[in-house]
């Protein structure tokens, strides 16, 4: 991430899965009460808040990706892990639709957020929906592995709640370690991109060694997703993240490259901290990058500080090292190769994605 590669090739898994998951996701969604159905529609990407239908669908289809590749690492046909992609990538969806309400975000997407154009109540119980949907989406699946599968998103779901308590938590703690932001992460990011990983293999009834090996790819992979996360929500360019310059600085988000520093100490660290003690997002604070500074100055004096100490470095390194041990899970396990080859190059897109 220090350094300006070409652009990430997108891998064609990610296609793949999106147009496979599309169609079984409409059907879905076609429970929905009307009212409902039109928010989600919007939400990912299919229509404008008309109604109208528009080209492209929003996100990367990730979670879908892994959930169809780990069914074929399985030995079983993609089709096997559609329930679980179309379930991961609802649960996905719920959370995306929740975090924008409790952040006050007012865009996803380059578009404005549901709560945005239609209030906090509609946003709720749409992303309700979503969460009640993938439950019977799963329980609906053909695989006489469903239930498992079910029980592991239910898992998945409840640990990236709880890695969402910790996250609202340490906004208003002064101090927050490396390891608990990590363990935050490993809720946070890290559980749905994991069950994801392993859900297909699940439905397929895979042995225990390959389901082992693709939770293990996948806990990886999701910090590694997250680093990146926290990388771009700081340097990332706003005309592709669709985020405002320095996004992560001025909500005072306490993210792995900023723990990172804060853990190390020293001058960079401890006017850092200084900074992120500061009352209000929206003002420098008086005891860390200089009072008179703007907000904007104050934001670009905390990137600097947090480049200057390694952080940014530090995280673009761990995020390679995860996917090094992702990558390693995936060949300890017998696999057939195609599937193995195309979970590691998505895990190679994450760290080397731009957005």
């Amino acid at each position: 991430m220090t350094a300006s590669p070409a652009r990430a090739a997108v891998p064609s898994a990610l296609r793949r899965a999106r147009d496979a998951v599309t169609p079984a996701t409409r059907d879905f969604l076609s429970r929905l009460d009307d009212t409902s159905a039109a928010i989600v529609a919007y939400h990912l990407g299919w229509t404008d808040a008309a109604g109208v239908p528009t080209r492209g669908g929003g996100g990367k289809a990730v979670r879908p990706a892994l959930a169809t590749l780990s069914a074929q690492a399985a030995g079983a046909p993609a089709q096997v892990g559609i329930p679980g992609a179309v379930a991961a990538e609802l649960v996905h969806n719920f959370s995306l639709v929740h975090d924008d309400v409790m952040d006050g975000d007012t865009e996803r997407r380059h578009r404005p957020t549901v709560w945005a154009v239609w209030g906090t109540t509609s946003a709720i119980l749409t992303g309700d929906a979503m969460l009640a949907l993938a439950q019977e989406v799963l329980l609906e699946s053909p695989s006489p592995h469903r239930a498992a599968a079910a029980r592991l998103l239910a898992e998945a779901t409840r640990n990236l709640i709880r890695g969402q308590v910790l996250d609202v938590a340490f906004e208003q703690r002064h101090e927050v370690s490396l390891a608990e932001c990590l363990d935050m992460v490993s809720g946070k990011t890290g559980a749905l991109l994991r069950a994801s990983a392993m859900i297909g293999a699940v439905l397929a009834g895979a042995p225990a060694d390959v389901i082992d090996a693709l939770s293990t790819f996948g806990a990886e992979l999701g910090i590694a997703f997250q680093l990146v996360d926290d990388l771009l929500g700081i340097w990332g360019d706003p005309a592709t993240t669709g985020k405002p310059v320095f996004s992560d600085l001025r909500s005072r988000k306490k993210s792995l490259p900023v723990t990172y520093v804060l853990s190390q100490g020293g001058l960079a660290a401890r006017e850092l901290a200084s900074w992120f003690r500061t009352a209000s997002p929206d003002r420098s604070s008086a005891n860390g990058p200089s009072p008179e500074m703007s907000p904007r100055d104050g934001e670009a004096r905390a990137a600097d500080l947090i480049e200057t100490a390694g952080g940014r470095q530090w995280a673009a390194d761990e995020a390679r090292r995860r996917i090094e041990a992702a990558t390693q899970a995936l060949h300890a396990v017998p696999m057939p190769a195609g599937p193995r080859a195309e979970l590691i190059a998505i895990a190679h897109f994450i760290v080397e994605r731009e957005a």
